[in-house]
């Protein structure tokens, strides 16, 4: 009934097939051994939703750590021929050939910026939730959450200003 809506949550974070798809099975291993601590507080979509966010935050920065540390491996050992991890391989289903460019330059400017911000603008302009249902998922006031999302246009504005040309 999630497996969907998880996956296709998890790849706006990832912009990358086989990854939205291994953090898919992560969060439905972790639903099936945390079914028992589900309080019944909120709705089970938001504690699904909230696990998707976490884990695809999560697994951003363990790439990031994985590059950090290939990056700093190939200074000592530059004799190695390996090539290096790249976080965002974009390749994303969902966009057509000839809108790739456009979207992976969208998707980068989501990507700088802050994982509160990120959050709130996916939840918001992509899966299309409502201010409360994405304050629920957060955990925050209505308040917070549009103040997240002003913030997140705001950056998105000017990171896609500064790299137009």
């Amino acid at each position: 009934m999630y497996k969907n809506k998880v996956y296709n949550l998890a790849l706006q974070y990832v912009q990358n097939i086989e990854d939205a798809e291994e953090i898919t099975q992560d969060v439905f291993v972790n639903i099936h051994l945390s079914l028992a601590q589900f309080k019944h507080n909120a709705e089970l979509s938001t504690w699904i939703y909230k696990i998707t966010i976490n884990k695809s935050l999560d697994y951003i920065k363990m790439k990031k750590r994985k590059k950090r540390f290939g990056l700093i491996t190939s200074l000592f050992h530059q004799e190695s021929n390996e090539p290096r991890m790249d976080v965002t391989e974009f390749n994303h289903p969902g966009v057509q050939m000839e809108n790739k460019e456009a979207t992976k330059k969208i998707f980068n400017a989501i990507n700088a910026l802050r994982d509160k911000q990120r959050t709130a603008i996916i939840l918001s302009k992509i899966e299309q939730k409502s201010q409360k249902e994405i304050a629920e998922i957060m955990q925050l006031n209505i308040g917070a959450v549009e103040s997240l999302i002003a913030r997140a246009k705001a950056n998105l504005a000017i990171f896609l200003q500064q790299n137009e040309g």
